[in-house]
């Protein structure tokens, strides 16, 4: 049961030792046994839990800054480069379209870079691993009832596939099937999208975790991952090492300090990067600092087929693109200031692989008038700030966005994100190596941002949900302020053609009583902090038919 005693940040681990997780709004849980049937595993567990934090504490010298850090140090999940997978590139029919760059330099030298970012992102870890393969293939044994159960009486490979289904994670896009199709046919669906797995089944984090989700069941690079379960894979693995009497690693650790996420496709991705951030001096040397004051909030990922048209990156707009920023979510311990030079030169390229995402083209029927109709009401109500499409090339695409930061106070979407990045928090960014901080190219950071910035819309079909905190289930939704769900869940990978985005079933409330922690985590209650689906208000001075016609064209971009 959850105690109603809320767990600080600043919390040394003598202050949490010997309790057991925090849930994802940050509360107490007190321990209990991963196998319900008996109460010996209860009081064992109890015990490692404490001897792993006591030996986790002595190993980083009694320090509780260093504790954060070491709790931060899982976390590299946000915006884009980071620790990464194994495996070949993405296959022709299945990968993203490659488009053309605007760097310099000629087309196959930019699409050379960017198949040498893709393989560096899917095959190169940069952090301490996870979990192994046994931790993942034990899993099962700490499911709830009658999970478990199913579980038991399978293959391993379906059991591997059941597994990917209750975490988010996708087979890569050139191996098996899509995890539910896997389940159903006995399949194992072999690595995952998300993470490395070396030879010796060691599984590390990649930044396709977050970025690399499904479109409506499909696996696709790139892709906002609006399934990924990571506090509950989190919960599950901690169980797992328990009973198996192996050692904590960085996550459960860590997550027993920063929550990682309350509903099940967004993280608390903003809280890790200004955690480990703040560890580190201009030059991204380790530091001793006091823990920051953070404020804990969900985000929904953005496609990284936005990446292209953007000159800013983040809701907010504040930092300058650039390869050099793309590196700060690797700022873990292990990492040195010189681990940053050394692969500078990888980051070039990952910066080139994330520009030639693109994304998928709608599958399904569009009625062309209804569509030309809708896009004569688009550019003249939305264009001012989302831009226009159809270009002939990426340069003129890139024109084509005015990049339009909109007040907080007049957009009136939810404002903790706005407010939970400090300025002292961007002008230590502005000062660093990542925004080329006393270069001849040094960047421009905005330190004080008025709003959010509104984004692209390419493949706007294919992102759902919406709004940086990830509130609104469908485009239609977007369109129809009023009728915006207060409780929802996806009930299916299927899309809402009439509503062009998420299935989904409304309720009155989150079912409290539901014994299984993943099913309550699908839930988005948007009455919850830092999860308000309200403003964006615009549509409002649409009629019916004119919002019908604006939906089908959406579909075309």
């Amino acid at each position: 049961m959850l105690c109603p005693e809320t767990v600080s940040a600043s919390q040394t681990p003598s202050t949490v030792q010997g309790v057991v997780p925090i849930d994802a709004s940050g509360h107490r849980m007190y321990l209990y046994s991963p196998n319900r049937s008996t109460g010996s595993s209860m009081l064992w567990s109890s015990r490692r839990f404490g001897e792993s934090l006591s030996s986790a504490y002595a190993r980083i010298g009694r320090s509780p800054g260093l504790f954060i850090v070491l709790a931060l140090a899982g976390f590299c999940i946000a915006w884009s480069g980071n620790t990464l997978a194994t495996a070949g590139t993405p296959s022709s029919d299945d990968s993203p379209p490659v488009g053309d760059l605007v760097e310099g330099g000629d087309e196959n030298e930019d699409e050379d870079a960017a198949s040498r970012g893709y393989e560096f992102l899917m095959n190169r870890a940069l952090l301490p691993s996870d979990f192994d393969q046994r931790v993942f293939d034990e899993l099962w044994r700490s499911w709830p009832e009658p999970l478990r159960s199913q579980a038991a009486k399978v293959s391993i490979g379906e059991r591997r596939a059941m597994a990917f289904e209750r975490y988010g994670l996708t087979p890569r896009v050139d191996e098996s099937t899509p995890a539910p199709l896997a389940t159903e046919r006995g399949d194992d669906p072999g690595k995952p999208l998300q993470y490395v797995v070396d030879e010796h089944g060691n599984w590390t984090m990649n930044c396709f975790s977050c970025h690399g989700g499904s479109v409506y069941g499909r696996p696709y690079p790139g892709a906002p991952n609006n399934r990924f379960a990571l506090q509950t894979l989190t919960e599950e693995v901690r169980s797992t090492k328990f009973r198996l009497g192996l050692p904590l690693g960085r996550m459960e650790l860590g997550s027993l300090v920063i929550p990682l996420g309350t509903t099940h496709g967004t993280t608390n991705a903003v809280v890790f990067g200004m955690g480990l951030m703040n560890y580190r001096d201009d030059q991204l040397n380790l530091v001793q600092r006091a823990p920051a004051s953070l404020t804990h909030h969900d985000m929904d990922a953005p496609p990284w087929w936005h990446f292209y048209r953007r000159p800013y990156i983040y809701i907010d707009g504040f930092a300058e693109k650039g390869h050099r920023g793309l590196m700060q979510f690797t700022l873990v311990p292990e990492n040195d200031a010189s681990f940053y030079r050394q692969y500078e030169d990888a980051f070039r390229d990952v910066y080139a692989y994330l520009s030639s995402v693109r994304p998928p083209k709608y599958p399904h029927a569009i009625d062309p008038d209804l569509a030309e109709q809708g896009q004569h009401l688009f550019e003249t109500t939305c264009a001012e700030c989302h831009g226009t499409y159809g270009h002939d090339s990426d340069e003129e695409s890139i024109a084509a966005y005015p990049n339009r930061m909109v007040p907080i106070d007049e957009i009136g979407t939810d404002p903790v994100r706005h407010s939970a990045l400090t300025v002292a928090g961007r002008e230590h960014y502005a000062r660093s190596w990542f925004a080329n901080a006393g270069e001849p190219d040094e960047q421009t950071t905005i330190t004080d941002p008025a709003g959010y910035v509104a984004p692209p819309l390419d493949g706007v079909w294919a992102s759902a949900p919406y709004f940086h905190n990830g509130s609104v289930p469908t485009l239609w939704h977007v369109l129809n302020q009023s009728q915006r769900p207060t409780v929802w869940r996806r009930v299916s990978d299927s899309i809402d053609e009439s509503k062009v985005g998420l299935t989904i079933e409304s309720v009155k409330r989150v079912p409290l009583e539901e014994p299984d922690v993943a099913l309550r985590r699908s839930y988005f209650d948007t009455r919850r902090f830092g999860k308000s689906a309200s403003g964006h208000d615009y549509p409002d001075s649409l009629d019916e038919q004119e919002k019908i016609a604006l939906l089908e064209y959406l579909k075309t971009l």
